[in-house]
């Protein structure tokens, strides 16, 4: 009678492990992330804002900034009045949807501060926000 061989014992062919199917939804992880990740738009300067007593946490998909020396920023671009209107064209061709924020130094003209408000508020954009410090 023949005797069977253990299994234990054979060590004739080497185990391999096929990590390209891995490899494969790791790459398809990392690609939906990046897809689905919200990436944070900041004006280009951080303005000193004023006090509010309440103040609301929102999200706005356009910020735009008024520093004291009464310069407009956009993405972190320096803009006239004259042509923040084109820019925030763009970016609604991009968003429809829109909202937008103003930040506005404490020591901001208030007169730019409203006229880049009039400006979003002929761009028809729905909601409109004023940034200000919590106290």
């Amino acid at each position: 009678m023949a005797r069977r061989q253990s299994r234990v014992l054979q060590d004739d062919a080497e185990v391999e492990l096929d990590m390209t199917p891995m490899l494969d939804v790791v790459f398809i992880l990392l690609i939906f992330f990046i897809v689905t990740a919200v990436f944070v738009k900041e004006p280009g300067i951080d303005p000193l804002r004023p006090e509010a007593q309440t103040q609301e946490r929102v999200r706005p998909t356009i910020l735009v900034a008024v520093s004291a020396d009464d310069e407009i920023y956009i993405d972190g671009r320096a803009y006239e009045l004259s042509q923040i209107r084109n820019v925030l064209e763009q970016l609604l061709a991009q968003n429809p949807r829109a909202d937008a924020m103003i930040q506005g130094d404490d020591e901001a003209p208030a007169g730019t501060v409203l006229d880049v408000q009039e400006v979003l508020q002929d761009l028809e954009i729905e909601n409109i926000y004023i940034s200000t410090e919590d106290n």
